[in-house]
């Protein structure tokens, strides 16, 4: 099963920007989807972004869309979410996620139930 290592967060003013990193330890080969989700206090999980490994396809939840972008680097193994116009409500723990070897792009991939791996969480704090 894929290691997930997330870097990046932080606390930023409302309006600026930030970059999540996730790493997969053995390869995004090994993935064919991989995500970005979020947990604010006291709420669901709810999935951000996600994206194919194969063809690229993405997908994102429409309280990010225009403002957030999921990308990757298959020969740096990373998965990348870019952050702009950061709101106060995007305030939330984030995490990673990857799905099962073998499995195909989900009918739903920005619910939490396609995804067998999970990163470690990095905060996210917009401020006001």
């Amino acid at each position: 099963q894929v290691h997930l290592v997330q870097s990046g967060g932080g606390s930023v003013q409302a309006g600026g920007s930030l970059t999540l990193s996730c790493v997969a330890s053995q390869g995004t080969y090994n993935t064919n989807y991989m995500g970005w989700f979020r947990q604010a206090p006291g709420k669901e999980r709810e999935g951000v972004a996600a994206i194919s490994i194969r063809d690229r396809r993405t997908s994102y939840a429409d309280s990010v869309k225009g403002r957030f972008t999921i990308s990757q680097d298959s020969a740096k193994n990373t998965v990348y979410l870019r952050m702009n116009s950061l709101k106060p409500e995007d305030t939330a723990m984030y995490s990673c996620a990857a799905g099962p070897m073998g499995w195909s792009w989900p009918l739903m991939p920005l619910g939490t139930a396609p995804y067998s791996a999970w990163g470690q969480g990095t905060q996210v704090t917009v401020s006001s």
